[in-house]
């Protein structure tokens, strides 16, 4: 007789860990992430290539590019564009490059790929999209780049919903 993982027949311990129980989920699956500046946000995950963490060394710097450019990056045999996101959105704290390793989120377009380097990745969530509201209280400068918002009533906080077709299609690489 051949048997099942655990996890495909949904016996051991797993069926007593709630976080990895996929059934019926609530709204979209979406990657939740912090820029320096300890602001959440999520990006929906269809729109996600690849989530990296990768030493900085990885990411070539380009000369007289924008300071949104972290530099390039060889994925896969393909070059990609690698950005600071919080940087890009308009935030004043740059992204620390000079740890172990930096989080990259590839976001895909057609044919477009671009790196967002991120603070820290929180993980997997469902977020449902009929309680998202309005940006509230945002700079202009992240304004064009958001979908909307939720609010965590717990802890007053926002999570932020990024527009990854805004910020592919941006003018603000040309920069």
């Amino acid at each position: 007789m051949v048997s099942k993982p655990d996890f495909l027949s949904g016996s051991g311990q797993d069926q007593f860990r709630p976080e990895l129980q996929l059934e019926s989920p609530e709204g979209e699956l979406h990657l939740r992430f912090y820029i320096p500046s300890h602001q959440e946000f999520a990006l929906q995950a269809t729109g996600i290539r690849e989530v990296i963490e990768l030493s900085p060394d990885r990411i070539t710097p380009i000369p007289n590019a924008s300071p949104l450019l972290l530099g390039t990056l060889n994925l896969r045999g393909r070059l990609i564009w690698v950005a600071d996101l919080g940087q890009f959105l308009g935030d004043a704290t740059p992204l620390n490059t000079d740890k172990s390793e930096i989080p990259v989120i590839a976001i895909e377009d057609q044919d477009i790929i671009v790196g967002l380097g991120v603070e820290q990745i929180c993980g997997m969530g469902w977020l449902d999209a009929q309680s998202l509201m309005p940006p509230n209280n945002i700079p202009d400068t992240m304004a064009p780049f958001l979908r909307g918002e939720w609010l965590d009533t717990n802890n007053n906080k926002y999570l932020r919903l990024i527009d990854q077709t805004a910020i592919l299609r941006s003018a603000r690489w040309a920069g």
